[in-house]
């Protein structure tokens, strides 16, 4: 019998939170072509049933729960419900984002920080938390954060996201310490200007032109281009990797 290849996930059963659009997508579909059965956790139920139907003409098993990460009470009964259908979770994707483009701390209203806070750290612990429940009890699994350039940079245009995304870091880190011993790697991906919905006012804008012109690949990148780093710490491949932040973009870190 042929050995499984470094990054095969066959049998391996994956949720990726905000899976339904843009880099979540992305890595969805990257995780299923690895093989993986996946879940899609998203508040659009439109958008979960057009990744759903791309999922399964992939050929692996796959569902889409529709649940806001913010709904602290929905989130339990989310994860049970994808290991009654599809068996224990063995890698958790915390990719659901949002932004308040407020242009600083001046301007930025309370609320809308505490909705980015809410979004983009508090419900990546609380998702980390049950999923590593099962994971201990299994003895492995792999726990994926999405960062940002703006975890090492900061902004003064979007205060709450680059602090959210700057703790995404040594929260991973926290983690990555603690679950150690029970072979449960946790990693962060921070992407680069990566062309999605979210980012599409940045490309009507001037910073546009310094973030070609500081990107040496010289172009944004694309939400597939995210999954491979994904499929990799997904996999046995990355199994004694644990607790970093790997950088997907172009090289715009390195100017």
């Amino acid at each position: 019998m042929k050995t499984p290849g470094l990054f095969d996930l066959t049998g391996r059963v994956a949720v990726v939170t905000g899976g339904n659009g843009g880099i979540g997508r992305g890595i969805a579909l990257g995780l299923a072509e690895a093989g993986a059965a996946v879940a899609v956790l998203g508040r659009n139920a439109e958008k979960n049933q057009r990744v759903l139907s791309e999922l399964r003409a992939i050929g692996v098993q796959s569902m889409s729960v529709t649940v806001d990460v913010t709904d602290r009470d929905g989130l339990e009964p989310a994860f049970n419900r994808v290991e009654s259908e599809l068996g224990s979770i063995g890698i958790l994707v915390n990719n659901a984002g949002n932004v308040s483009l407020s242009g600083g701390v001046l301007q930025e209203k309370p609320e809308d920080w505490d909705n980015v806070i809410e979004t983009q750290l508090n419900a990546v612990f609380l998702l980390s938390k049950l999923a590593a429940r099962s994971m201990v009890k299994s003895k492995s699994g792999k726990i994926i954060n999405i960062g940002s350039m703006y975890s090492f940079f900061g902004s003064g245009l979007v205060p709450s996201y680059s602090a959210a995304k700057g703790a995404i870091v040594q929260l991973t880190k926290s983690m990555a310490i603690e679950l150690a011993p029970h072979n449960i790697q946790v990693n962060a991906i921070a992407p680069g200007w990566i062309e999605t919905d979210m980012t599409a006012p940045v490309r009507s804008m001037p910073m546009n032109d310094e973030i070609l012109g500081r990107t040496p690949a010289g172009r944004w990148g694309q939400p597939k281009e995210v999954a491979g780093t994904a499929v990799y710490l997904a996999s046995r491949a990355s199994d004694f990797v644990t607790g970093t932040t790997i950088r997907v973009d172009g090289g715009y870190a390195i100017r």
